[in-house]
């Protein structure tokens, strides 16, 4: 691309001054097959402290032709807006970016951000769907089948894309070699809405003559069992298929196209059995070697049914897809007492075994996974009707490496049974796989205990942002609670660029939403056990409203809030409906502050917090939140009605719930913590009462933990709001059953989902909801970043910067870091020789403000900042 001479001119003078880094089209880095017509672009700038962005101009390449350039007075560079044409489909076009600070010098070009547009539009596929003629329509597992079809290229190959989806779980191979590296994609969406299809470039696939594209098909969430007592199959039809289109472009100007028809056929393969929960079993003696390579004789496969599928769904997605990100070796190996081998990995986790082994024809190694032992055995009754087993049968005595394609487990211990001595349990690994989303944030403090819990957080995120964010990855469950998620993305913002993936995931939660505004329960719905989708719950139908905000908020993409607004507005609107005249919501189901751990374990929801105080109070922090969405969206006059709204709900809320002294009706720690942070208490006076009403039975409950999902989240901010951060870190730093430090102290890994999940004495909680990768109760580590390491954000993205670190709990020392939209931010503090000494780096296009114990405000420019104050 040739680009305006004033970049090489100026090139020399101001490669000192500023340089542009890391473009993004959306929320990606690498933009092929992009769904948006007009995509926005983002970047980040490397320049001097002190330096900011005046002016920026982008400059596009397309279709060899001159670029075209546009000129924009503006501070802008997160989620700037396409100024060019809208793409069509297929359309490939590069971006270079530059950008000018206060003097008349630009910056250097920066590298070229290749964008390629995928199918835009349902004329754009010319594919037919195909369905294996193999499958049984009835209520039973079908084994995964292979596909396949030869055709022939010629030479000259300019290049090849791949275009494919499946209603099922694929993996697509081209001449003997696998396509990409997704995992069970397409992944899980709301499928009568969404199905996402993916781009493959496969250009160095192809062969001059014959070549053959193949695809492994199997059951996953669209026909295979979902949902806990038992669940259900073909919740979205009873049959899998197939929809595939191979474009080659010569270079000659010229295209064929390989498209999924009736000529493609068909054949089970060594997967004898596929299942989510149950696991995978995988004959090796009925490998057909060769299948997806050319000259293979298919005489005797089957043929395939063409059958119905909306176009009209198909979509790119806006988040990464599932792959392996991590492989982990044994921590230990070791025989139980009932004889049968055991492997520790030391971490719980989500993905699957690999494992190598030789032995004879038609021995099987079976493997049981579990998170926990008991009595020295793998202890599976947490799985409840998950049998979470795979088996692998050998064909013939030379060694295979081999792990499952289409099955995904929960656990830290694997069971190793059956041919155990054909298995070299030195290479046996845990293949970790969760969507690949990059990770933005780290904290470390002097605490090792904290510093483990955090990493806790971290693990249950990644195993349980599964293609959707899901309440636990290991029994038979695996749902997308809507409340789990609205209480923890404020976590999850900071520590991964969630942004891309939960975006996608709110559209479902819009296309789920009943035409009255519920929300369901968890998203995508299906019918599993006695869940009704028809009554609204608070906490978790609020995702609708707090969980664009707080994308907004954290990755400052304006754009969430307008593809959901709809959707927000429907669900407070409901709320309204439900309080009536009273603006209290205060009838119906509820689960309130879900596992207090004072609640008894047939009924989790009954705590010690008025459920209906938990709604009331929820119903208010979302119509102020969407009141403040109207306003970033230029709506006025929502945005005073849901003011309006916003008012009364409080003052409704305070005759029903506070007493006059401050106290209030539910006398618990959740109650104040709710009334605290959603601001609900109208004087200072009550606010200072509440406040310390809640520090006292935080001091007499012995500093344990007493709240649920709806406390949990907000009582560290509470106590922090109240003046009373001592005790919150009194409460974060507890070891005693219930506490987050509990488990902890008791080995464990991940979050619980519930604060007793392991029982003091070692025995395992033997309630039926005993999950050990449960995310929702470790969303306090958002307090932890920005309250013991200081860092948060005063405007959307980061634009302005908070550092205010409030040291306590004999903590000395603590670095938290977070890549921000326009680049890394980090606090790192130390108390020394009487001092606190800060070291804080700002990135170009922001600015902070930080405040340290006992001084006032103070801003600072973007560049690198060392403070220091006496501390007492």
């Amino acid at each position: 691309m040739t680009l305006p001479a004033t970049a090489t001119a100026t090139e020399e003078t101001t490669a000192a001054t500023a340089r542009v880094v890391r473009l993004q089209a959306e929320h990606r880095t690498v933009a092929l097959g992009i769904g948006e017509a007009r995509p926005r672009l983002s970047w980040q700038t490397q320049a001097p402290a002190g330096w900011q962005q005046r002016k920026y101009e982008i400059a596009v390449e397309r279709a060899g032709k001159a670029q075209v350039t546009t000129d924009v007075l503006s501070p802008e560079s997160v989620f700037v807006e396409w100024p060019f044409p809208a793409l069509e489909s297929r359309e490939r076009v590069e971006v270079h970016v530059r950008v000018w600070g206060s003097d008349a010098n630009p910056s250097p070009w920066s590298e070229a951000l290749t964008i390629e547009a995928g199918l835009l539009g349902p004329e754009d596929w010319t594919a037919l769907a195909i369905s294996p003629d193999l499958e049984k329509d009835r209520e039973e597992d079908n084994p995964p089948a292979l596909l396949r079809r030869s055709f022939a290229a010629r030479a000259s190959i300019a290049s090849a894309r791949l275009y494919i989806t499946g209603q099922g779980v694929y993996e697509a191979e081209i001449n003997g070699r696998r396509v990409g590296d997704e995992v069970l994609a397409p992944g899980w969406t709301s499928y009568d809405h969404r199905l996402l299809y993916s781009t493959f470039d496969v250009t160095g696939f192809l062969l001059d003559g014959e070549n053959t594209v193949g695809a492994w098909l199997a059951d996953g969430w669209f026909r295979g069992r979902i949902g806990f007592q038992g669940g259900s199959r073909n919740t979205y039809g009873d049959r899998t298929s197939l929809l595939a289109q191979l474009e080659i472009t010569y270079d000659d100007g010229r295209r064929d196209v390989i498209t999924t028809d009736d000529g493609w056929r068909t054949s089970h393969g060594p997967i004898t059995f596929a299942s989510f929960y149950d696991g995978e079993r995988h004959d090796a003696r009925l490998e057909q070697p060769g299948w997806s390579q050319p000259g293979f004789d298919d005489s005797a496969w089957s043929g395939v049914r063409v059958v119905d599928l909306a176009k009209s769904t198909l979509e790119a997605p806006a988040g990464p897809p599932v792959r392996c990100t991590e492989e982990l070796a044994p921590q230990r190996v070791w025989t139980s007492p009932s004889g049968r081998t055991l492997v520790d990995f030391g971490q719980n986790l989500v993905g699957r075994l690999r494992l190598t082994a030789h032995g004879k024809p038609g021995d099987t190694v079976t493997i049981r996974h579990a998170e926990v032992l008991q009595d020295g055995e793998l202890y599976t009754r947490p799985l409840r009707l998950a049998a979470s087993t795979d088996e692998y049968t050998l064909a013939d005595e030379s060694e295979h490496t081999w792990e499952p394609r289409f099955a995904m487990h929960g656990f830290r211990y694997a069971e190793i049974t059956g041919a155990v001595d054909a298995v070299n349990l030195d290479a046996v690994t845990a293949r970790v796989h969760h969507t690949d989303m990059e990770r933005t944030g780290w904290f470390e403090c002097s605490d090792p205990l904290i510093n483990r819990l955090h990493e806790n957080v971290r693990w249950s995120m990644r195993g349980n942002f599964v293609s959707i964010p899901t309440d636990c990855p290991q029994r038979d469950e695996r749902l997308g609670w809507t409340g789990d998620i609205q209480v923890f993305a404020p976590t999850a913002s900071f520590l991964y660029d969630c942004s891309g993936m939960l975006a996608g995931w709110l559209k479902d939660v819009a296309d789920e939403q009943l035409p009255d505004g519920t929300v369901p329960w968890y998203v995508p719905w299906v019918q599993a056990g006695s869940w009704e989708e028809t009554i609204p719950g608070a906490v978790w139908g609020d995702v609708a409203v707090l969980t664009p905000w707080t994308l907004f908020e954290r990755f400052g993409d304006k754009g969430v809030l307008a593809d959901q607004y709809a959707s927000a507005k429907a669900w407070v609107e409901l709320m309204a409906e439900r309080a009536g005249e009273t603006h209290l919501w205060d009838e119906g189901f509820q689960l309130g502050d879900w596992l207090d751990p004072a609640a008894p374990p047939h009924d989790p929801a009954d705590a010690r917090t008025d459920r209906y105080l938990v709604a009331t109070a929820y119903f208010a922090w979302s119509a102020r939140h969407l009141s403040r969405i109207a306003g970033v969206l230029g709506n006025a006059d929502d945005e005073a009605r849901y003011a309006e709204l916003t008012g009364r709900v409080r003052q409704a809320f305070a005759q029903r719930y506070v007493r006059e002294d401050g106290t209030m009706t539910s006398d618990a720690q959740t109650a104040y913590a709710l009334a605290l942070v959603f601001d609900l208490l109208p004087t200072e006076g009550q606010k200072r009462r509440a406040a310390g009403r809640l520090a006292e039975l935080v001091a007499e409950s012995g500093n344990r933990i007493a709240t649920g999902f709806a406390g949990t989240p907000v009582i560290s901010d509470a106590l922090t709001l109240g003046g009373h951060v001592g005790t919150a870190y009194d409460l974060l730093k507890e070891e005693e059953c219930p506490s987050w430090l509990y488990a902890v102290k008791q080995g464990g890994t991940t979050i619980w989902e519930r604060w007793d999940s392991m029982l003091p004495d070692g025995t395992i909680n033997p309630g039926e909801m005993t999950s050990f990768n449960h995310y929702a109760l470790g969303a306090v580590a958002d307090w932890m970043h920005r309250v013991v390491g200081g860092l948060s954000p005063l405007e959307p993205g980061y634009k302005k910067i908070g550092i205010r670190p409030q040291p306590g709990g004999g903590i000395t020392h603590a670095t938290t870091r977070h890549l921000t939209p326009y680049g890394m931010a980090e606090v790192a503090w130390r108390i020394e020789n009487g001092a606190m000494h800060l070291d804080a780096t700002i990135p170009t296009g922001t600015t902070a403000t930080v405040q340290l114990p006992g001084g006032l405000p103070s801003e600072l420019g973007p560049g690198k900042h060392q403070l220091s104050v006496p501390v007492m």
